[in-house]
């Protein structure tokens, strides 16, 4: 089948930074589905592995979004047959989705919305999943709840946030407050939903509290060693801080006066771990499924950038790491 991976981990600038080659279709366990790769996106985990993890041997595949077409099951398969159209956010532990055919656990797999072509559906599986975690999991908001409340959403224009106001607009009773630093990202978080739209190169505290808010959820997409400190005076005593970036080290002490909760969000902890509630990620994209279907969600794809190759993958690689993608960019299949 056709592919494309690394054989070096390094810039996307480099001649080899991602190669198209042949590799061997996957091969299914019990609970795997065999799908036809008719669409992917680019996430930020995407060009982390490729600049900083070495493959242990050969090409490593690469790619955490798919959509496309069941084409074949294994022996233990129960939720899902031949022909049907799915979209999932994959394993990390697993060789990825750039390639033709891709092996998947039909638990961590849902039902493709009926009303998105391939590569929009493909934009939606990762930031859903990881999003609804942190809202519903992390946080422990419950759908209906959080009248009176507010959730700070910092980095609210890229693909999880886009995702996270819109399910805590239309499933809470939350105010939320997003930040964002230029103007087409301030219309775009507004358009996703947000009450309120702060800048982050600016004091967060002065601004939350010229709102007159005191959140007592804070969901930190990015910039959290950055921002930490004002997170911690801002936030209302006994909340909820969750974050899913990487900073190097965080003083948690400082959160021990209001009592602070802090929880990390990793979409692929549960298919990783094999854990016993993993299903819960099949449920929750067929929900997301159903709230695109009925107009409860809309769309953050902003760019199609064509078919799966070298090329197309470089460029979309090379965006992300710019830092200035608003909202998803998907390709389609080969």
């Amino acid at each position: 089948m056709k592919a494309v991976g690394y054989n070096h981990a390094g810039p996307v600038t480099a001649p080899d930074a991602l190669i198209e080659f042949e590799a061997q279709t996957p091969e299914l366990g019990p609970r795997d589905l065999l799908v036809e790769v008719r669409g992917v996106s680019v996430n930020p985990v995407d060009v982390k592995v490729r600049a900083k993890v070495a493959p242990d041997s050969g090409t490593k595949i690469i790619g955490y979004d798919a959509a496309g077409i069941v084409r074949q099951t294994g022996s233990d398969v129960g939720n899902f047959k031949v022909g049907d159209e799915v979209f999932y956010a994959g394993d990390i532990t697993r060789p990825g989705t750039n390639s033709e055919f891709h092996a998947v656990d039909e638990r961590i797999v849902g039902t493709k919305p009926k009303s998105l072509d391939f590569a929009e559906a493909a934009g939606f599986p990762l930031t859903s999943i990881t999003a609804w975690e942190l809202l519903f999991d992390s946080l422990g908001i419950a759908e209906g709840e959080g009248d009176g409340e507010s959730l700070l959403v910092i980095g609210g224009a890229g693909g999880v946030g886009s995702i996270l106001i819109q399910l805590a607009r239309k499933l809470t009773g939350l105010t939320v407050i997003a930040t964002a630093s230029r103007p087409e990202t301030n219309e775009w978080t507004r358009k996703m939903g947000a009450h309120h739209v702060i800048n982050h190169r600016e004091s967060l505290v002065d601004q939350v509290g010229d709102l007159g808010l005191e959140p007592r959820y804070v969901a930190a997409l990015t910039g959290t060693e950055q921002h930490f400190p004002a997170i911690v005076e801002l936030i209302k005593p006994r909340g909820h801080m969750a974050l899913i970036d990487d900073p190097r080290s965080l003083d948690i002490l400082s959160g021990k006066l209001k009592a602070l909760t802090f929880s990390w969000e990793f979409m692929f902890a549960r298919p990783m771990y094999q854990t016993d509630d993993i299903e819960k990620q099949h449920e929750l994209l067929n929900r997301v499924s159903q709230l695109i279907d009925d107009g409860t969600l809309i769309s953050t794809v902003t760019g199609n950038l064509g078919r799966i190759g070298a090329e197309t993958l470089k460029s979309a690689h090379a965006q992300q790491e710019s830092g200035r993608v608003i909202g998803k960019n998907v390709l389609d299949g080969f």
